[in-house]
């Protein structure tokens, strides 16, 4: 018979997985650190697996009505004209329209609303220690609760507390790739491209503008740094000054950019890392998602990732019932390959995505605009968005 299974984190993955559970008949406890639903963060491009979990689950129509229907990726000089950039319809084409660009946050609110009413959410709170045996997992949370679960599953991220508690500490397992990504919101910000992804760099720097609505705007920064503790993690006023010292006197739209960036109360800002490690279970513990697989943004797929492990792991636990061990086993068998071909192409990619020097500007945008007018952009980007691996069918 399905036992009890604790959730930590009502993320993207976490929501997953708990709707997954619920319908096979686990009893699903729901932490969330956060005192409510957490909002902000950037803006991503949702396909391949995670489509389609959220197909299975029918959630694309509420995912549509924050599709923001992006017809051009738009690479712009200090004067912000147009110098590179490409069609989205072509990347559209190589996965037969299935896929949209989207806030982050409005994909993990779609899959919490779809969970919420089903099973025991508790916002506030979060695992403080965990006790392993045969029979079950002993938790105690922050609030001072102790409880037993059958199985402990951490979707809680890049940070995880539950992979800290049980695996040990995190720097373990992450791996820095060179890079900090920081993201906000600005409101009433006067420059706006409707259906543009708009970015401007120089060396080390990135920046990229999405209009989201006609009062919001979501800005994305990303930049090189070698030190993986040379920035604050946990300081909103510091992590500001961090990015105005490193982007002042910048071209473009920099100037009005920091001005939304001081204003702004929804700063996301953390390094660009990647989770690897030699197993993603222990016991009756398991991560899913960027708590035990993390891709980086450099993936371009890690909720949808996220939203494939979940998807699995609860399938591999309801076909073999109370033998989690054997689960866990096929769960890490049927992903790993897949995850760590992604990380790979994370860790290849990196250089083009925020190049370091004036050369590496110039070529990539010359690798695009060379593509353009050879009528390659598929072929430039085929083996980033080839998806090598189908979902099982546990029905």
């Amino acid at each position: 018979m399905p036992g009890s299974v604790l959730v930590s984190r009502a993320g993207v993955a976490g929501s997953c997985l708990a709707w997954w559970l619920d319908r096979y008949g686990y009893a699903v406890t729901l932490v969330e650190q956060a005192p409510e639903p957490r909002t902000g963060g950037y803006v991503i491009d949702f396909w391949g697996l995670g489509y389609d979990v959220a197909e299975k689950m029918g959630v694309l129509d509420e995912l549509r009505r924050h599709d923001l229907k992006v017809q051009e990726f738009r690479i712009v000089n200090r004067e912000g004209r147009r110098i590179s950039g490409f069609n989205q319809g072509e990347i559209q084409k190589l996965i037969k329209g299935r896929a949209m660009s989207l806030p982050r946050s409005a994909l993990a609110s779609a899959l919490y609303q779809a969970v919420k009413d089903r099973v025991d959410v508790r916002f506030g709170e979060s695992v403080t220690s965990l006790e392993d045996s045969p029979r079950g997992v002993e938790v105690t949370f922050r609030k001072g609760r102790a409880q037993a679960f059958d199985l402990v599953i951490g979707a809680d991220g890049l940070h995880s507390a539950v992979r800290r508690l049980s695996f040990g500490e995190g720097k373990r397992f992450e791996h820095f790739l060179g890079y900090y990504v920081a993201a906000f919101t600005a409101h009433g910000y006067r420059f706006r491209d409707p259906d543009a992804y708009v970015t401007y760099g120089e060396p080390g720097r990135q920046i990229w503008r999405i209009t989201v609505d006609e009062d919001t705007t979501v800005f994305m920064l990303v930049f090189a740094e070698s030190d993986s503790h040379a920035a604050p993690l946990h300081d909103a006023s510091r992590q500001k000054e961090v990015l105005t010292r490193l982007y002042a006197g910048g071209g473009w739209e920099t100037v009005e950019m920091l001005q939304a960036l001081e204003a702004s109360s929804d700063l996301y800002f953390d390094r660009v890392s990647q989770i690897v490690m030699p197993s993603w279970t222990k016991g009756r513990v398991a991560l899913i998602g960027d708590a035990c697989a993390c891709p980086s943004l450099l993936a371009g797929e890690g909720s949808s990732m996220a939203m494939a492990e979940a998807y699995t792991l609860a399938g591999e636990l309801v076909v073999v019932q109370e033998r989690h061990a054997s689960a866990f086993e096929l769960y890490e068998r049927r992903l790993r390959p897949y995850v760590e071909r992604k990380q790979k192409g994370a860790r290849d990619f990196a250089a083009s995505f925020v190049p370091r020097s004036a050369y590496g500007l110039w070529l990539r945008n010359a690798t695009i605009n060379a593509a353009n007018r050879l009528g390659l952009i598929q072929m430039l980007f085929r083996a980033q968005m080839r998806t090598s691996i189908e979902l099982q069918d546990y029905r």
